[in-house]
C-alpha cells in the first residue's frame, strides 16, 4: 500500500502556464483528505514553490532546491537543510569563471526576504533570462568569493546545453564526491540548466530521510516527475512515474509513463489509476 506521494512542479503538477489544472488540484485535496502524505519535490526555491501551490488549501511539505531545503508550509519550519561547503563553493565559482560562466546562487535566507544572490544586474544576458524582470527577492553583491554568509543551497548555471554538460562532467571528474549536479533540459527559461549542490542534496535522499521519520518505506512511495533531477527518485521509489512530456533519461528509469502530459492533468489521470480512485 502506498503512503507517500512526491510530485514535481514544473512540467508535472503545473501546466505550461505555471497553474495547477483543476483536475490535479481536486485530486491533491482528495489525497490529503484520505490520509496520504503529499510532498512537493521541486528544483525551485521554497518561496517560489509555496507561491505556486497556494491554491492547495492544505498544509504541505515542500522539498525545495532539489531537497536541499525542506519546509512545512504551515509555519515555514525547516525540516531538512543541506548547504554547500564554503570551500567547495569557492572552487566551483573559480572553475566556472575560467569557462566564462555566470551563476545564480540560491541561498537559505527566506526569513531575510531574499533567496537569490547575483553579481551582475539581473537583466544581464549572462544569466540567459533565468531571472524574471519583476524579481524582488534577490541580493546583489560584487564578488561571490567575498561572500560571508554560506547558507548556499544551489549554484545554477543557465545557457548552452553542450557547454553546461561539459562543465558538469569536468567538475565531477576533477573534484569527485564534492558535488551533486545534473543538467536540466526539459525547461523553458533557457536551453539548459546546470544545478550544483551539496553531494547529499537531491530529491530522493531528502525524500527518503523525511519518509523514514514518518515510518514510511521506499516501497510505499510514489514519485512523479519529468526532468533529469527527478530521475533518482523515480528510479528508487516503490512506483516511479514519468510524465508523457518527460526527458528520455527519466522515462528510461520509470515504472510507468503517463498517457497524458502536464497540460492534460497527467498527474491526476495516472494517480487515479495507480491508486484505484
Amino acid at each position: 500500500m502506498y503512503k507517500l506521494i512526491a510530485i514535481d512542479l514544473d512540467g508535472t503538477l503545473l501546466d505550461d502556464n505555471k497553474d495547477i489544472p483543476k483536475e490535479n488540484l481536486i485530486l491533491i485535496h482528495e489525497l490529503i483528505d484520505k490520509g496520504y502524505e503529499v510532498v512537493i519535490a521541486t528544483g525551485r526555491r521554497y518561496w517560489s514553490a509555496k507561491r505556486l501551490v497556494k491554491d492547495i488549501d492544505r498544509s504541505l511539505i515542500i522539498l525545495a532546491n532539489n531537497g536541499n531545503i525542506v519546509r512545512d508550509t504551515l509555519e515555514d519550519k525547516i525540516i531538512i537543510k543541506k548547504y554547500l561547503d564554503a570551500e567547495d563553493f569557492r572552487i566551483l565559482i573559480k572553475e566556472g569563471r575560467r569557462r566564462g560562466l555566470h551563476p545564480i546562487v540560491h541561498v537559505d535566507n527566506y526569513e531575510e526576504g531574499y533567496d537569490i544572490i547575483i553579481e551582475m544586474e539581473k537583466e544581464n544576458q549572462g544569466y540567459n533570462n533565468y531571472i524574471s524582470p519583476d524579481e524582488t527577492r534577490y541580493r546583489q553583491i560584487e564578488d561571490y568569493l567575498e561572500l560571508e554568509d554560506h547558507k548556499i543551497l544551489a549554484v545554477i548555471y543557465a545557457g548552452n546545453r553542450r557547454e553546461l554538460e561539459s562543465f558538469h562532467l569536468d567538475i565531477n571528474e576533477r573534484h569527485p564526491n564534492r558535488y551533486n549536479s545534473h543538467v536540466m533540459e526539459n525547461i523553458q527559461v533557457a536551453e539548459a540548466l546546470l544545478e550544483v549542490m551539496n553531494p547529499l542534496g537531491c530529491k530522493w535522499l531528502s525524500l527518503l530521510e523525511y519518509a523514514r521519520e514518518k515510518g514510511i518505506s521506499p516501497r510505499e512511495i510514489i514519485t512523479i516527475g519529468d526532468d533529469n533531477n527527478d530521475a533518482q527518485m523515480i528510479k528508487n521509489a516503490g512506483c516511479g512515474i514519468a510524465m508523457k512530456n518527460a526527458s528520455k533519461q527519466v522515462k528510461a528509469v520509470a515504472d510507468i509513463i503517463t498517457e497524458k502530459d502536464n497540460n492534460q492533468s497527467g498527474v491526476a489521470f495516472e494517480l487515479k489509476r495507480v491508486l484505484k480512485l
